[in-house]
């Protein structure tokens, strides 16, 4: 059996066309009805029925599918480990991370981390912090990286750093020396509080928002970035980690106001965590160690 005939099968069996699986795979139709006829000959079975130029798999071809799709996984797998080696990856380390983190911390230590560790190779998938437990615990990702901890029994769940929470709002255009400082109340109670773009700890913020000045007016916009350039342009205030105003505040085109009234939360980041390798060791070693 060829890698090759299992491929042109899996193919006509998603698009249920020959001519079409021929265009997809860049070879001829005759090519393409050789190959399932070869795999057939192969498992001694049936794996489509004909249907004008339209083809459906039988039960048995339906029943085969998924154990074709299994052994070219295997088989794209040991290729895709191969090239690596030769091009000197000695390791792998595949990485889920929130959208927060990899917008703020995560590009600066990367960056860091490749150069020092080359022979590893690194890869990243973007995975909202409410999902990236489960994706840890499938262990279709080796570490996560979220604003969220977890108490499952199989994840170990570290608390990486605090990250102070700040009320932002647009610059006023005054002087920052001769104008007065903002109002927290005046600020909260004058525009739009823009909430629920940290999945940490709004929840309990917002209650205490409500009960110290209950006529504010809340909105819900559940990303950070897009929460900076809605307060940029004049649409609201937001509570958000230091980390990810820290440029726009220095730059002036945030400011920062002071909270007298409200006990602030931090927000945390976690590291998750189902085995102790010894990549991901070195890894959060080399993050803990990092400062921001």
């Amino acid at each position: 059996m060829e890698f090759t005939w299992l491929k042109t099968f899996i193919t006509a069996a998603e698009c249920e066309n020959f001519r079409r699986t021929a265009e997809i795979l860049h070879v001829s139709q005759p090519s393409v009805t050789v190959h399932i006829k070869l795999l057939e000959e192969e498992l001694g079975m049936s794996l489509f029925l004909r249907e004008g130029r339209r083809v459906k798999l039988t039960i048995e071809g339906r029943r085969y599918l998924q154990n074709a799709k299994k052994l070219m996984e295997v088989y794209e797998s040991g290729l895709e480990d191969l090239n690596a080696f030769q091009q000197g990856y000695h390791s792998k380390l595949c990485i889920g991370i929130s959208p927060l983190i990899a917008d703020t911390i995560l590009p600066s230590v990367l960056k860091r981390y490749v150069k020092v560790h080359s022979e590893v190779e690194i890869s990243i998938k973007i995975i909202e912090s409410e999902d990236i437990e489960s994706a840890v615990l499938n262990e279709e990702v080796d570490l996560g990286l979220s604003c969220l901890g977890s108490s499952h029994s199989e994840i170990t769940s570290q608390l990486l750093y605090k990250d102070k929470v700040v009320l932002v709002a647009p610059h006023d255009g005054l002087d920052f020396e001769a104008a007065p400082p903002l109002d927290e109340k005046e600020v909260l109670l004058s525009n739009y509080l823009l909430t629920h773009n940290h999945p940490g700890y709004w929840e309990d913020l917002s209650r205490g928002i409500k009960l110290l000045y209950p006529g504010v007016r809340m909105m819900k916009v559940s990303q950070i970035h897009i929460t900076k350039r809605f307060i940029t342009e004049g649409l609201g205030v937001s509570f958000l980690p230091l980390s990810t105003v820290r440029r726009e505040l220095l730059e002036g085109r945030l400011l920062e106001v002071d909270c007298y009234s409200l006990d602030l939360p931090d927000a945390d980041t976690y590291a998750l965590t189902k085995y102790n390798h010894e990549k991901q060791r070195e890894f959060l070693a080399y993050l803990s160690g990092y400062r921001f």
